[in-house]
C-alpha cells in the first residue's frame, strides 16, 4: 500500500519532534525527500548547530538524498517540508529535479518572522522560475505542523527573530 501526503508528514513531523523537539525557540522543521515511493533522503534544520546559513532541513533531506542515490538530481521526486520551503530551498528542490513540493504550515500559520518581508513566496519564487513541471500542495497537515513553530499572534522577542 503506497503512503499518502498526509502519512508522509506524519513522518516529517515525528523527525523534526525526534531530532529537534517542540520548542519553537529550536526551529523544529523536517523535511523528507521520497522518490517512487521510497524515502530516500530526510533532514532537520541545523543551520545554528552547523554555523551554517544553508543547513536547513530540506539542504539536509538533498544531501542525504544525494548520498543514498549517488546523484545530484532525484528525477520526479516529491519534497515534503514542515514548512513552506524559502526560496534557496525551493531553488534546490528545481536544481535537484524534483517534481512536487508538499508543505504543511504556511505563511498564514505561524509568525512573520519565518517569512520576512524581502522572502519570495515559493509560490511566487516557482512561477518566477518558470517551472511548469513542478508542482505545490501546501496546507497539508497544516495545524499540526504549525504547532512546531511560534504562532501568527506570538509575542517573540527581537534577538529571536533570525530573518529581521
Amino acid at each position: 500500500m503506497s503512503k499518502s501526503d498526509e502519512d508522509w508528514m506524519r513522518r516529517a513531523v515525528e523527525l523534526a519532534v525526534e531530532r529537534k523537539g517542540r520548542d519553537p525557540a529550536n526551529t523544529p522543521i523536517a523535511a523528507l525527500v521520497v522518490q517512487a515511493g521510497t524515502l530516500v533522503g530526510e533532514g532537520v534544520n541545523r543551520t545554528a548547530e552547523r554555523c551554517d546559513a544553508t543547513a536547513h532541513a530540506e539542504i539536509e533531506a538533498f544531501r542525504a538524498a544525494g548520498r543514498a542515490t549517488g546523484a545530484m538530481r532525484i528525477e520526479g521526486a516529491t519534497l515534503y517540508s514542515t514548512l513552506q520551503p524559502c526560496g534557496m530551498c525551493t531553488m534546490a528542490a528545481i536544481w535537484a529535479g524534483v517534481s512536487r513540493i508538499v508543505y504543511g504550515a504556511g505563511r498564514e500559520h505561524v509568525h512573520a518572522m519565518y517569512f520576512e518581508d524581502r522572502h519570495l513566496s515559493t509560490l511566487d519564487f516557482v512561477a518566477d522560475a518558470y517551472k511548469d513541471d513542478l508542482s505545490l500542495a501546501g496546507g497539508v497537515l497544516a495545524s499540526e505542523c504549525a504547532k512546531l513553530y511560534f504562532g501568527p499572534d506570538d509575542e517573540v522577542p527581537e534577538d529571536m527573530q533570525a530573518n529581521d
